[in-house]
């Protein structure tokens, strides 16, 4: 996944690639672009370097286990990366994460 994951104030992307977990009753893990948007608000804004998929995002997104609590699901969200903006005590612009 390239592109920032929480909260949009302060930073502004059109579209994140992201591995999305779309569908309740079966496999639906696809490759796709979402706009900002679309994301969950959060404390924190950061630029994503690196990121992975983990046994749980497997699970999502082949319909073979009951992780997702809502759909769509962004998955992977390991990850590491740069701090942009954040309203997290401790957590700062230009912080690098690992999360």
């Amino acid at each position: 996944m390239a592109g920032r994951y929480g909260r949009r104030g302060g930073c502004r992307v059109s579209k994140i690639r992201a591995v999305l977990a779309a569908e309740p009753d079966g496999p639906g893990g696809r490759l796709t672009e979402i706009d900002e948007a679309d994301l969950p608000d959060g404390d924190v804004t950061i630029r994503v370097a690196w990121s992975s998929l983990n046994y749980k995002d497997g699970l999502a997104v082949t319909g073979k286990g009951k992780v997702v609590r809502s759909f769509p699901m962004v998955c992977g969200v390991d990850l590491a990366g740069t701090v942009e903006s954040s309203e997290a005590p401790g957590v700062a612009p230009g912080d690098q994460v690992i999360v």
